[in-house]
């Protein structure tokens, strides 16, 4: 039993660039690596777009007016983010991906974070994803990444209670008496509060029966790229995979339905927006493993009270993720307020999730 990813023999080895990219400039920095990965390109010519949405890593894009379509990303780690990231767990989820046509190619890794290929297409948002036809797409790519075999042979195990008990022991030390910051103290449960849903989760959460399979474990929105002109849609960021529960996956990515910026739980799909969702992610799921399209309600059902479930632990994790973050992140955003949104929406549907039942 473990929680490895593997890479699949023959894969290219990925390339170091031994430079450091200053988080506070990183247009200098990218253009040093410009210079070792595109040496035909003529540096004063680069051109650079900085994208601003993430919550985590600083990125930009390099490109030259010759060739707009050959964009390379340089993505500089944000500080202290090893803390909460497995770094060599991510470069092997992109090669294993990349290798089963899931992701972009992977040009270097660097001191502070990685140089890869940019995706054509667009960054979904919070009403996109409710979109009927965006929606089934979604789902049969999250099936495919899904059926992927990334381990070697041994049952893989979930790593979701081992990352979740390591970054509450990495926020414990602000809930003590004395802890600096008053509105953990006042809005933010208690540390027995937290250690008792955990232990209750995991005792509860792990009996479901739910698959562990090869999961993205951040499927927001802006996290999925949809390109109109072939027709798909593929997920970016691999920083959260591993090998976890297939529930934990869909039912975090309908958590993520509500935004981030603009939390707005409103947005959560109703039973019926999921049952259409779960109906193509189970035919293709069973496809891609099985070889059969066949779908029984009980199934259907089975899988819907595991995805709801598991959205109760997916709340937990951003919540403990986003105290982290409120302690060391240097991007300008309310960490602090949404974990306790995330922490106040656990509380607030648990009850009715618990009364959902497995069918017999």
């Amino acid at each position: 039993m473990e929680t490895q990813i593997h890479v699949p023999v023959g894969s290219p080895v990925i390339r170091k660039i031994p430079i450091f990219v200053d988080e506070h400039n990183v247009t200098e920095g990218a253009m040093k690596l410009i210079k070792e990965l595109r040496p035909a390109w003529d540096t004063s010519h680069v051109k650079t777009k900085l994208f601003t949405d993430g919550t985590t890593n600083k990125l930009v894009g390099c490109y030259v007016d010759d060739s707009p379509e050959d964009v390379v990303l340089v993505r500089v780690y944000g500080n202290k983010t090893e803390l909460i990231v497995d770094r060599d767990n991510e470069l092997k989820s992109f090669q294993v991906l990349h290798a089963n046509g899931c992701a972009p190619r992977l040009y270097c890794t660097f001191q502070n974070g990685i140089c890869y290929e940019f995706m054509q297409g667009d960054a979904l948002g919070t009403q996109d994803v409710r979109d009927p036809s965006l929606l089934r797409l979604i789902a049969r790519e999250m099936a495919r990444i899904h059926a992927i075999h990334a381990h070697n042979g041994c049952i893989p195990k979930p790593n979701l209670w081992i990352k979740m008990r390591k970054y509450f022991s990495l926020v414990a030390t602000e809930f003590t008496d004395q802890a600096s910051n008053i509105r953990i103290q006042q809005e933010v449960p208690s540390k027995a509060v937290l250690e008792q849903e955990m232990v209750w989760m995991k005792e509860h959460l792990s009996t479901l029966g739910s698959p562990v399979v090869l999961c993205h474990n951040d499927l927001l929105c802006k996290n999925i790229i949809h390109n109109s002109k072939e027709g798909h849609v593929r997920f970016i960021d691999y920083e959260y995979s591993s090998y976890n529960y297939q529930a934990f996956d869909i039912g975090n990515h309908f958590n993520e339905f509500a935004g981030m910026a603009e939390l707005d739980y409103g947005l959560y799909p109703s039973r019926e927006m999921q049952m259409d969702w779960l109906r193509v992610y189970l035919q293709a799921y069973k496809l891609f493993t099985k070889k059969t399209e066949e779908v029984s309600p009980r199934e259907l059902e089975t899988l819907y009270v595991q995805v709801n479930k598991f959205a109760l632990a997916s709340h937990f994790f951003w919540g403990f993720w986003a105290l982290i973050q409120a302690k060391y992140s240097s991007i300008d955003f309310d960490f602090l307020g949404y974990a306790v949104l995330r922490f106040n929406q656990y509380f607030k549907t648990k009850p009715a999730l618990m009364a959902l039942q497995i069918p017999e």
